[in-house]
């Protein structure tokens, strides 16, 4: 009567160093669960180096192939094994009978606050303690004082939903209290309250800023300055070609564009926003920087996409998540410096993975002191955006207003953000 739970994900990993460990997901199917499955790959710091995704509408099969992002990068396997089988639909017969679409309730949010003397790299050797224990940071404010202080409030939710116990909080203190050591004041765990709704909102953009973070469509300058690939020799590109000439029931989509952190789980949350169902697919190995994706698809109603107009929205939209997933600005907020990074949140509402990880960690390795932080969330047309925000200290050794510190610190942070 369905699939023994813990042959719904199996996780073979490689015997050698170096060797891509293998993760098979075997499970009754849903909308969007490849989707669902690449955002917790990307949020355990790995990478896809190949994967190939069947379904018949009712039960799928996938295989990833993967390795650490770096080798500093340390996975808890039997962690990631539970997440991903927490999001697979149950393999017991009761799941045909029951409504798929049902949601489990939210997960309590904790306030994380401490205060302490300052120091280059505090931020992120934080945020890679939390990345570790496996809590995600949903809202954050940090606040240096004039004295050198900071006080940081980080709204956190755990992944393995143990916070509530004592062992759980007590290794967590225990993480932190090892990167903060001695310059630690005060350090707090609880049950956020009022105040995280009074920080749940973002500091108004101005009309200029919020126009050049979010516009749709990029144009040539921007594509040549934003989007070259790793070698800075040749321009990232795109391409989608759609065919309804090779199966007779399917709709074909092939994706060929430069490598980026991510790609498949860009690529995969379009289609689940845009109700489009993958038959199959697969993620071809990574070639001279280059990758292919060929994914059989289905709309809604399990019909082909044969509307020219339909075609077209789609591959555009499938060209600029390809292209530009993340946007980084640098801009004056009144007299300040502010860096500014943005990612779309999908339709169920969750944001990138791993985002203020790699700034604060792009921004630590250009010896960038952050001075106030804050994540919050702006509508922009017709969808939602995450919104980073960090003021930068000006005295750092960046002359933070010469525009080509400038460029380096957007290109540094794209870079890191994009895995290249």
């Amino acid at each position: 009567m369905g699939v023994p739970n813990d042959d719904v994900v199996l996780i073979q990993k490689g015997k050698k160093p170096g060797e891509p460990h293998v993760i098979t997901v075997n499970c009754p199917d849903k909308h969007g669960l490849g989707c669902d499955i690449c955002r917790i790959i990307l949020d355990f710091g790995l990478y896809i180096t190949k994967g190939d995704v069947s379904t018949d509408g009712i039960w799928c099969y996938m295989v990833f192939w993967l390795v650490p992002h770096s080798s500093s990068i340390f996975v808890r396997w039997p962690s990631l094994k539970n997440r991903l089988q927490s999001i697979c639909p149950s393999c017991s017969v009761t799941f045909f009978l029951n409504d798929q679409t049902s949601h489990s309730a939210a997960s309590p949010v904790y306030l994380l606050k401490f205060f302490c003397l300052d120091r280059k790299g505090l931020l992120h050797d934080v945020t890679q303690v939390l990345c570790e224990l496996e809590l995600t940071i949903q809202k954050v404010k940090v606040t240096t004082t004039p004295d050198g202080r900071v006080l940081d409030l980080f709204f956190i939710t755990d992944n393995m939903e143990l916070l509530h116990t004592k062992e759980r909080q007590d290794d967590t203190y225990k993480q932190l209290n090892a990167v903060l050591g001695e310059s630690c004041i005060s350090c707090e765990l609880k049950l956020a309250g009022p105040e995280y709704e009074c920080h749940h909102g973002l500091s108004s953009l101005s009309p200029t800023v919020a126009e050049e973070l979010f516009r749709s469509e990029l144009s040539d300058k921007e594509t040549r300055s934003q989007a070259l690939s790793p070698d800075m020799t040749k321009l990232k590109k795109a391409n989608v070609v759609v065919d309804n000439s090779l199966s007779p029931a399917h709709t074909l989509l092939q994706l060929h564009c430069v490598d980026h952190k991510g790609l498949f789980y860009d690529v995969l949350r379009t289609l689940k926003d845009c109700n489009i169902k993958i038959a199959y697919g697969r993620f071809s190995p990574n070639f001279n920087g280059n990758r292919d994706i060929d994914l059989f698809i289905l709309q809604k109603d399990r019909k082909k996409i044969v509307d020219p107009d339909k075609q077209n929205g789609l591959c555009s939209r499938l060209k600029v998540e390809m292209l530009h997933p993340l946007r980084v600005i640098i801009s004056n907020r009144g007299p300040d410096t502010e860096l500014l990074v943005a990612n779309p949140v999908e339709l169920s509402g969750k944001g990138r993975p791993r985002v203020f990880y790699d700034v604060t960690l792009a921004l630590k390795a250009l010896g960038i002191c952050i001075f106030s932080a804050e994540i919050g969330r702006h509508s922009s047309s017709d969808r939602e955006w995450e919104v980073y925000r960090f003021l930068l200290d000006e005295n750092c050794r960046f002359l933070l207003s010469s525009m080509v510190a400038r460029n380096q610190i957007v290109d540094r942070v794209r870079r890191m953000l994009m895995g290249w």
